[in-house]
């Protein structure tokens, strides 16, 4: 079995990585406190694919297992579906023993995430991540919150959790769109730290795209090393947990300006990295021959290279709105080379004109 320990002072715990481990996540908790009831919060549709793989393990070991269903999308990471999840917990009058486990891709686990960090002012929670993007990006890391309509993930907080259980056999029945979402994440993972990861990535593409338990199990080892290097060292990203917004500044503007779900979180980080390089070529900060390459590579993974966006204005007017502004300036990531990156404080105008413009 895969673990990779993630040791953040005072909320250390594992990235468990191993084909059907979830007919043994009652075990995996059990290792990480004594808990006398459960609550599985949960996407709906996963849950009717996966669901009796977990309950039944929950249920060999605890006395008390209740099961909230989620709605699946973007669209229903609010505010709402927080109040519903509640609900199933204070109906089932659990109470601080219990433990709270999130199935489902980065939706749930953010939202499940956050009901945990707040139910009777925090309960144990265990993120089970089903699609690549939240296996390798937000279940690591105690990011939760929900979106608003002012923006993404604008209400929220940080809260670890006791444990990760990633089992790669459910990604058999992910959708092809979202296991690509989740390749755009491993990109960014190694364009940020791992230049030897990125050409691992190019050469092992038709594998990984094939479903190959042994390249997938890698792949998933080599990118929650680098995001679980990079939140030891900053958990509240108060320095380089910024380096992982690569791409999303532009990303989430297009979100927000598309419709929530419109287009998929990882399209849009895609689309976001493409820009940021743009821009830092523009800057004269990164060498075209790195954006023409990270933009080969994208487009042969399947996601999205030009989009239909809204107006430049309305784009800036959203980047405006980003949570990660300093000084009411807009903070980019951008791109040295592959395996490096920097943050600047704002930009120009027409430079990030040039950036949107190149996504047309």
């Amino acid at each position: 079995m895969g673990c990779i320990s993630v040791a953040i002072p005072g909320h250390e715990y594992d990235v468990h990585i191993e084909p059907g481990i979830l007919a043994r996540i009652d075990e995996v908790a059990l290792r990480t406190g004594k808990y006398r009831g459960a609550c599985v919060l949960a996407d709906e549709a996963v849950y009717k694919l996966h669901g009796s793989k977990v309950e039944n393990a929950l249920r060999k070991t605890f006395s008390q297992v209740v099961v909230g269903l989620q709605p699946q999308g973007e669209a229903n990471k609010t505010l709402d579906t927080v109040r519903n999840c509640y609900d199933v917990l204070l109906n089932a009058r659990l109470d601080r023993d219990a433990v709270v486990f999130s199935f489902g891709g980065g939706v749930n686990g953010d939202t499940a995430g956050f009901v945990a960090a707040t139910y009777l002012r925090g309960v144990a929670f265990i993120q089970c991540p089903t699609t690549l993007l939240a296996m390798v990006d937000s279940s690591v890391g105690g990011k939760t919150g929900v979106n608003v309509p002012q923006g993404k993930n604008l209400i929220g907080s940080f809260y670890q959790p006791k444990a990760v259980v990633i089992d790669p056999e459910v990604l058999r029945t992910l959708p092809r769109r979202e296991l690509c979402c989740g390749l755009a994440e491993c990109v960014k993972h190694a364009v940020i730290a791992d230049d030897s990861l990125f050409s691992w990535i190019e050469a092992k593409l038709p594998q990984i795209l094939a479903l190959e338990m042994p390249v997938l199990v890698e792949l998933l080892e080599r990118n929650i090393a680098i995001k679980a290097r990079i939140v030891e060292q900053d958990e509240k990203e108060q320095g380089i947990r910024a380096y992982l917004n690569l791409g999303h500044t532009f990303g989430h503007a297009i979100e927000a300006t598309a419709g929530y779900g419109v287009i998929e979180h990882g399209e849009a980080v895609a689309l976001g990295m493409i820009a940021a390089f743009e821009l830092a070529v523009s800057l004269g900060i990164c060498g075209c021959e790195a954006a023409e390459r990270v933009r080969r590579l994208i487009e042969r993974i399947g996601l999205p290279v030009k989009a239909d966006l809204a107006a430049n204005e309305a784009l800036i007017a959203a980047m405006a709105s980003d949570k990660k502004r300093k000084d009411s300036a807009v903070r980019f990531v951008l791109p040295e080379r592959i395996g490096a990156v920097r943050i600047i404080s704002g930009a120009e105008r027409g430079s990030l004109n040039a950036a949107w413009d190149s996504l047309r």
